[in-house]
């Protein structure tokens, strides 16, 4: 054994005695590198921009108090959600990623069976909601079912919007 490392050793360090393969290596990368660096690129003419909103508020102040009293006014005589409604659990999918598989009906309520994107199956109906822009569910047909969304109009208020989920076939996809 101790000869095996003793000869091992030997071996090793023999194998390290000869660097002119690397030096020539070195000297060749050297020669073909330039060292040489673009210069500068000469910039343009500067265009002077004349800023003409002085009167306007800076939009890195905050408005004054009136400003936004008078909003939330304008807001609260508007359409607007719930926020206070607690989240069902198929308002975390956007209508395009939910297909109407079927219905259910027992004494004059009729349930829509609904996929969601993560191949779950929930049972809807009148009052329900879904979608990521407040959709309640307001019919339930067997084709279809219709929802009205809120969707926000830019001005802090929001609009409804009727939209329709249709029936999938089976073995087709949304």
């Amino acid at each position: 054994m101790r000869y095996l490392s003793l000869l091992s050793v030997l071996l090793l360090t023999a194998c390290f005695d000869d660097l002119t393969d690397l030096h020539a290596h070195i000297d060749k990368v050297k020669e073909s590198t330039s060292n040489k660096i673009k210069p500068i690129p000469l910039l343009g003419d500067f265009n002077h921009f004349d800023y003409s909103a002085f009167a306007l508020r800076s939009p890195f102040v905050a408005p004054k108090p009136e400003a936004i009293q008078e909003k939330m006014q304008q807001m609260s005589d508007c359409l607007h959600p719930d926020p206070r409604r607690r989240k069902q659990p198929l308002e975390k999918y956007a209508l395009e990623s939910l297909d109407m598989r079927g219905t259910l009906g027992e004494e004059g309520i009729i349930w829509a069976l609904v996929e969601a994107a993560d191949d779950t199956l929930h049972r809807v109906s009148i009052g329900s909601y879904l979608g990521l822009y407040n959709g309640r569910i307001t019919t339930v047909g067997q084709e279809e079912i219709i929802i009205v969304e809120l969707i926000p109009d830019g001005a802090g208020c929001w609009v409804e919007r009727e939209t329709t989920v249709s029936m999938v076939e089976p073995g087709q996809e949304g």
